[in-house]
């Protein structure tokens, strides 16, 4: 099995050839293809290659299929005694990328 780990975002991710990974906005247009060139890991069956901080030469190319938040979280901030509360809540949003390929040297 052929895969790599990737940065995106100060973020590490596992990219299969064929799969979908979920990454931090990126400002590409949905459907428009882009080259990862952050490979930190590169492994194809037996063969590893530890990239120092990364791996020359490689990277990974995926077209961008949508732009989407993800699920609501909240922040509870409490005081007893003191009447203090706080709620406040956060949505992320994200960049669904399909793996098409991944390039060695």
């Amino acid at each position: 099995m052929k895969y790599a780990i990737l940065e995106s975002g100060g973020k590490q991710y596992k990219a299969v050839e064929g799969s979908m990974i979920e990454v931090d906005l990126l400002p590409v247009e949905p459907g428009k293809s882009l080259n990862l060139e952050e490979v930190l890991l590169l492994v194809d069956g037996d063969n590893i290659t530890v990239g120092a901080p990364v791996v020359k030469g490689a990277s990974v190319k995926a077209t961008v299929v949508e732009h989407f938040k993800g699920e609501k979280t909240y922040n509870f901030h409490y005081k007893p005694k003191k009447r203090i509360r706080q709620k406040t809540g956060h949505r992320q949003s994200y960049t669904r990328l399909a793996v098409e390929k991944i390039v060695e040297k």
